[in-house]
């Protein structure tokens, strides 16, 4: 079932509870039935098992999944930044739409983090799961859920704009036209101390970005992997950010993949393979801004 059909039936569902008091007796019941549906879809929404964050950064007092139209994420509270975002990539099928002049806070989460939290502090509204592919990919429900503040991570434009805009273009029109299908996970990194926006959203030290094309007949799943300090240069080849999968989860705590067996997915991981993707001939690409 689409999420903006649940939130059709839910929403005036709980107006009408607010309305009728004496019927609260069965929110509970509501609760644990939307809990047990939002759980059972979280499988078709992540490749090879939902992420496992392991080793959560300092300051992630609690963090909760969340599904949107088209991606997943896990949204920390205490960082208010999502840890990981995951999406699949296939063929555009619908048009871009608008892009909406303002970011909403989202209502599952407790941190109420706004669009005025980032204005004047020197960073961008850096959209994990991106506009441009959702929106074409998933239509305009889910191009409105990517701005949804817990979506978002504060990047310095220089390299929102630019290295990551770069390779956000390269994954929604090269390699999807060549590959296909495959599934983006991405996210921030935080060190040990992190800055704070005066809004208390924490600031990454750099975020990663980490692709895999499933296995078919004719081939084996293969994967590329990346990660971008906050300081990348703007016009730094994508090739000088490729990494394993491995420093990935060393870098943020989070376990990728857990489900493919382990002697595969210690190969996969491990491994820096971006001539499997043609990575080279557009490493160098001006960015658009």
């Amino acid at each position: 079932m689409r999420a903006s059909v649940i939130r059709q039936l839910v929403y005036p569902l709980f107006r009408w509870l607010f309305r009728n008091p004496k019927y609260w007796v069965v929110v509970p019941l509501i609760v644990a039935v939307w809990y047990g549906y939002d759980y059972s879809q979280r499988p078709s929404m992540a490749y090879m098992g939902v992420p496992k964050v392991e080793k959560a950064p300092a300051g992630n007092v609690v963090s909760h999944i969340l599904r949107k139209e088209g991606f997943m994420l896990e949204y920390s509270e205490g960082l208010k930044n999502p840890l990981w975002v995951t999406y699949k990539v296939g063929l555009p099928k619908y048009d871009s739409g608008k892009r909406p002049s303002r970011f909403q806070s989202d209502w599952r989460s407790w941190s109420r983090v706004t669009h005025d939290d980032y204005t004047n502090s020197g960073y961008d509204r850096g959209h994990m799961a991106p506009n441009y592919v959702i929106a074409t990919r998933y239509g305009r429900t889910a191009q409105m859920d990517t701005f949804l503040m817990t979506n978002i991570t504060p990047q310095k434009g220089s390299l929102n704009q630019k290295a990551w805009q770069r390779l956000e273009e390269v994954i929604a029109n090269d390699f999807s036209q060549k590959f296909g299908e495959f599934w983006v996970v991405t996210g921030p990194i935080f060190g040990d101390k992190h800055e704070r926006l005066n809004s208390g959203v924490a600031v990454p030290d750099a975020f990663f970005k980490i692709l895999i094309k499933p296995s078919s007949k004719e081939q084996p799943a293969r994967a590329l992997a990346f990660i971008f300090q906050q300081t990348a240069k703007p016009r730094t080849s994508l090739m000088k950010f490729v990494t394993t999968i491995d420093e990935v989860e060393a870098q943020t705590g989070i376990d990728f993949f857990h489900e493919l067996d382990d002697e595969f997915e210690q190969l996969l991981e491990s491994s820096k393979t971006p001539e499997a993707w043609g990575l080279q001939a557009v490493a160098t690409r001006p960015s658009r801004y």
